[in-house]
C-alpha cells in the first residue's frame, strides 16, 4: 500500500502545434547571419594593457564609467543629506 501520486505521470499534451514552414523556408536576414564579432572582441579583451576590462573599448566606455560614478556619488550624498533632514525635529 502505497500512497497514489496526485499528478499525473503522463506528459501533457503539446500545446503548440508545428509550424507548416520548417525553418530552413525562412528569409535570412542580415543582421541576424552577421559576421562573428567575438574572436576580435577576445583579442581586445585579453590585450595585457593594464586597463581594466570595463575600459577597454575606449572614449564611449570611459563616459558610461564616469557617468555612472557620479551618479553613484551624487545618489549616495543625496541619501546623507536625505537622512540628516529626516533625523531632525522639526520646528514649530
Amino acid at each position: 500500500q502505497g500512497l497514489k501520486p496526485v499528478v499525473s505521470t503522463e506528459s501533457p499534451a503539446p500545446i503548440f502545434g508545428t509550424t507548416s514552414n520548417p525553418a530552413s523556408d525562412l528569409p535570412a536576414t542580415d543582421s541576424f547571419f552577421s559576421t562573428n564579432k567575438v574572436p576580435n572582441l577576445q583579442k581586445i579583451f585579453q590585450k595585457a594593457d593594464g586597463l581594466p576590462v570595463h575600459l577597454k573599448r575606449g572614449l564611449p566606455d570611459k563616459l558610461l564609467y564616469r557617468t555612472t560614478m557620479a551618479l553613484t556619488i551624487g545618489g549616495t550624498i543625496y541619501c546623507l543629506i536625505a537622512l540628516y533632514m529626516a533625523s531632525q525635529p522639526r520646528h514649530q
